[in-house]
């Protein structure tokens, strides 16, 4: 893969939530260009002194942090890696290392088109009970989302470019 792909240019005018969501696919995108085209070795090729901080793990996280924020979080739905994530932190890596990346790449895309469906049907003041007597608002969450979808493109930025090349925003 040579050239950038179209992505969703966040607005330069909206209001909040077109903002936050323009954004919030933008990166979305950009993690979804910067992990296809490689082979399943090439995803799971660690780079770094992490060895689990390669293309596969990133996407697995990332997944996960999708499913938790948006599905268990504000959609009150059973939080399914509970039990994996007690015995081993890093479970989501780990099994992300065993899976193909286009099975990543795909589940990836299925999990942040059900959280914008999720979204969609609140607003942004709408607050959820939160981890045991506090709360936290959809704003917080999709705000926080931006924050963590950045930070892993930067590194999937650096981790695709130590690979094969391939640099680009």
């Amino acid at each position: 893969m040579t050239e950038e792909p179209k992505r969703p240019e966040p607005p330069l005018t909206g209001d909040e939530r077109t903002q936050l969501n323009g954004f919030l696919d933008f990166l979305r995108a950009t993690v979804v260009w910067k992990c296809s085209g490689l082979t399943d070795e090439q995803a799971r090729r660690p780079l770094v002194p992490s060895e689990l901080t390669t293309v596969a793990g990133l996407l697995g996280h990332l997944t996960l942090v999708e499913q938790y924020w948006f599905n268990v979080v504000l959609n009150g739905q059973e939080d399914l890696w509970k039990e994996a994530l007690e015995a081993d932190p890093d479970a989501e890596f780990r099994v992300a290392m065993q899976t193909p990346i286009e099975q990543l790449i795909a589940a990836y895309e299925a999990e942040c088109e059900r959280s914008r469906k999720v979204v969609a049907g609140m607003g942004l003041d709408d607050k959820v009970p939160f981890r045991g007597d506090r709360e936290v608002n959809v704003r917080f969450v999709v705000a926080h989302m931006v924050e963590e979808t950045g930070r892993h493109a930067g590194h999937l930025d650096l981790l695709r470019e130590m690979l094969d090349g391939l640099t680009g925003e």
